[in-house]
């Protein structure tokens, strides 16, 4: 009995784990080995554009955001932030920047998606034939705008933009880590996806819609990765996103802790809250019928990077007892080889992309960085059930 329960437990571990980290190391190792820097291409004709700036008590960043974003606008585009149930002087630094300023006031209904739910609504009599979503802290690159609206106008398809946070001035060595694992997520894979020919995840900022197509979505949400989920429901209906590496668009990490802590708990919280409904679609027969939704579905499925190594290594404990006490070697053999393709996708990634965000002698800081998100993960998967939003603290200085 015992012996069947350890064959049973390793060999579902090595396969249920093969297939996630399958798919995170054709994602890394085609992003790496077809590194392109389309950067440079312009833009020559495009639509009118509609930017949505959704932002909650963002005083100290959206005069700079509105500014910014003006400075890429073409004639006919328009700039709407929506002051989300903002309590300090949003709404009238936004408008004395000169964007148009929709303000809104529902406490019992807060966060990202209902704002831009509130934003279309505000649109709807005038639509542009494109929309495109920037955060309240982002910053746009040259040509990112134009890049992000000409290839929605031309595809007809959601576009996800090369979407970056980095290390703010003066902070801890630490975030290097974060820095890379950002860019592993947000660039390397995604532009794995683009050259393999397949769909990419809505990762947040710098994301561009056909009017028809965002107009009936459901955006009206609290939910706490609502662009992962928004990418999610319009693949289900047939506008699966596409990335763009050609238009970057960067913001920094939180300069506190208690913003970096946040940030990342919200992330996470809402990733794990997001499990249970992509497990109910992988049950559904027509998840296999739409092939881009289907992916979609199992590459939201793959963990975080700290946690799929954790696991990983986990599941060598029952295959090398079972080897060991002479039962089968084929679990063993399966998590071994999962453990290499993941070990060879992530060097190859860093070797390739990530030197200059993490140099060699930053490494010694990734048993810490790991240490830290496995404890959190308990309590973020209990947090996931009940999770609400909660905005990230910007304070400027990193000694609060």
């Amino acid at each position: 009995m015992l012996h069947y329960i350890l064959s049973s437990t390793a060999m579902l571990l090595s396969v249920t784990l093969f297939i996630p980290t399958a798919i995170f190391a054709a994602e890394c190792i085609a992003g790496s080995f077809s590194k392109r820097n389309q950067t440079n291409s312009t833009v020559h004709h495009r639509p009118a554009a509609a930017i949505l700036v959704p932002a909650h008590n963002e005083e100290l960043n959206i005069t700079d955001t509105v500014l910014d974003i003006q400075s890429r606008m073409r004639e006919g585009d328009r700039l709407i932030v929506i002051a989300d149930n903002c309590t300090d002087y949003t709404a009238a630094l936004a408008r004395s920047a000169g964007a148009e300023v929709v303000e809104r006031d529902d406490m019992m209904r807060r966060g990202k998606g209902y704002a831009l739910d509130a934003g279309m609504n505000y649109l709807a009599a005038t639509p542009a034939e494109v929309v495109v979503i920037v955060d309240a802290d982002c910053r746009l690159q040259p040509d990112a705008l134009d890049h992000l609206v000409s290839m929605a106008h031309a595809t007809g398809k959601p576009i996800q933009s090369r979407y970056l946070l980095t290390a703010p001035p003066g902070a801890r060595p630490g975030l290097a880590v974060s820095e890379f694992a950002v860019l592993l997520k947000n660039r390397i894979r995604l532009h794995g996806l683009s050259m393999l020919g397949l769909p990419a995840q809505l990762t947040g900022s710098g994301m561009a819609f056909p009017w028809q197509v965002l107009r009936k979505a459901e955006l009206a949400s609290g939910n706490l990765v609502e662009d992962m989920k928004l990418g999610l429901d319009l693949a289900r209906a047939g506008h699966e996103p596409r990335y763009c590496d050609a238009a970057v668009v960067t913001s920094e990490f939180p300069c506190t802790k208690k913003g970096l802590e946040t940030q990342a708990s919200r992330w996470e919280a809402g990733r794990f809250a997001l499990v249970k409904p992509l497990l109910s679609a992988l049950l559904d027969p027509d998840t296999f019928r739409r092939p881009n939704y289907f992916f979609l579905v199992l590459d939201a499925l793959v963990p975080p990077v700290t946690l799929l190594a954790a696991l990983l290594l986990l599941s060598l404990a029952p295959a090398v007892l079972l080897a060991a006490i002479g039962g089968a070697t084929l679990p063993l053999l399966i998590s071994a080889v999962s453990l290499m393709m993941f070990s060879a996708a992530l060097m190859i990634a860093w070797w390739i992309w990530g030197r200059d965000v993490l140099p060699l002698n930053a490494l010694g800081k990734l048993p810490g960085f790991a240490l830290t998100k496995l404890k959190l993960y308990p309590r973020q998967v209990i947090a996931a059930r009940n999770a609400t939003w909660v905005r990230t603290d910007r304070e400027r200085s990193p000694g609060a």
